[in-house]
């Protein structure tokens, strides 16, 4: 089976800048491929949809490689040859996917907003004892070995990313398969919330995180950074033109003091996302590590919650899709049956009891009170048990 891992790196002030190039290709690479398409596209309709409509990935490699590499881009060849190659054939993907319907239209990539990583050349990357080497980058140096893999078997889809403070690996290797462990025939229904992370049918309750003394004094910390980078920003506005449009006193790149305050803007959200993502991981983990045969979640419709202004930025934090990733991850890896349940099924209005569904429950009433048995549940534990008894 396919594993993947994620390995903290530690490069020379040297190798540093080699990232930041590789990076800066692999995002000029994308953009550029896109921006191709557009044009070839953009020609076909001007010239009445005759000629050429589309072009392909491997068109672009070609004419980077044999024109732009030789002419006006030589800089190219400062980082590994793949790395140019990766970011077309991701652009290319991602159009694939597009227009199979499994994602948006994709868009260029811009250096604030986007992921920064590059792709290592997988026949050049070799474990070596305290890290690894590869092609233009020499040997790095890792926080902890590289996995083993068998004789004559290569690491798959090698990728070098930072994440606003860190460089990391990230590589898929083939591992061999464990023994499963014995499972129980117990069924548990998971509802997932707002006041709270998860509600089990057994009665267990994971709290929300963002509701801790810590998460909420980062946010408030958050809160100041941010208005002292704003404060940053206006100091620096000499006036306003007749669009309104501000007149800087010098272009905003070459404010010091506002690139350290933006850098510790990065840094606490940095900081608050990994506490979310670590208490997911351990939420996930106490679940499945108690071997159910079956485990049964409500399908929420997030993109719809979102449009609650007074509830989506609660419900953005408790990163449902990513909760849903790693229990779908770790049920298979255990061989449990991950059943999600119709989006459109009462598991909050119908009774545990008697199965009667009420109607007219609102998501202000936290008690649920059967009209037909005279049952009083909580709410959630109710929905819990509800889906813990779904069947298909």
């Amino acid at each position: 089976m396919l594993r993947a891992v994620k390995i903290r790196l530690h490069p020379t002030p040297e190798q540093e800048i080699l990232f930041w190039k590789s990076a800066g290709t692999a995002r000029w690479a994308y953009n550029f491929y896109l921006s191709e398409k557009e044009r070839v596209y953009h020609d076909y309709l001007s010239n009445g949809m005759s000629g050429k409509k589309d072009i392909t990935g491997s068109e672009v490699r070609k004419y980077i490689n044999n024109v732009l590499k030789r002419t006006t881009h030589k800089w190219l060849s400062e980082v590994g040859s793949n790395v140019m190659k990766q970011g077309v054939r991701d652009a290319e993907e991602a159009y694939q996917r597009y227009f199979k319907g499994l994602s948006g239209k994709p868009r260029f990539k811009t250096r604030r907003r986007s992921k920064i990583s590059f792709y290592v050349n997988y026949e050049t990357l070799q474990r070596m004892p305290g890290g690894f080497r590869s092609e233009k980058l020499g040997f790095v140096r890792t926080s902890k070995p590289l996995p083993k893999t068998r004789k004559g078997q290569k690491y798959s889809n090698p990728r070098i990313s930072y994440d606003g403070k860190y460089w990391y690996l990230s590589v898929a290797y083939e591992a061999q398969e464990e023994a499963k462990p014995e499972l129980s025939d117990v069924t548990i229904g998971i509802d997932l919330g707002v006041k709270d992370l998860a509600i089990l049918s057994d009665g267990r309750v994971f709290k929300n995180i963002n509701k801790t003394h810590e998460v909420r004094r980062l946010e408030k910390k958050l809160k100041r950074e941010q208005r002292k980078a704003s404060r940053r920003i206006r100091q620096n506005i000499r006036g306003y033109d007749q669009n309104r449009r501000p007149i800087w006193k010098r272009p905003l790149k070459e404010c010091r003091n506002l690139e350290r305050q933006n850098r510790k803007i990065r840094l606490l959200h940095k900081r608050i996302n990994d506490i979310r993502t670590h208490y997911l991981h351990q939420t996930t983990r106490a679940i499945v590590k108690t071997k159910l045969s079956r485990i049964v979640m409500e399908t929420l419709n997030v993109k719809g919650m979102m449009k609650n202004r007074h509830l989506s930025r609660a419900i953005a934090s408790q990163k449902f899709y990513e909760f849903k990733r790693q229990m779908q991850y770790k049920c298979e890896a255990l061989d449990i049956e991950l059943v999600e349940a119709d989006r459109f099924y009462p598991s909050s209005k119908t009774c545990s009891r008697c199965g009667h569904i009420k109607s007219d429950l609102k998501l202000k009433d936290r008690t649920y009170i059967c009209p037909e048995c005279g049952l009083v549940i909580d709410r959630d534990l109710n929905a819990a048990i509800n889906l813990a008894n779904y069947r298909v």
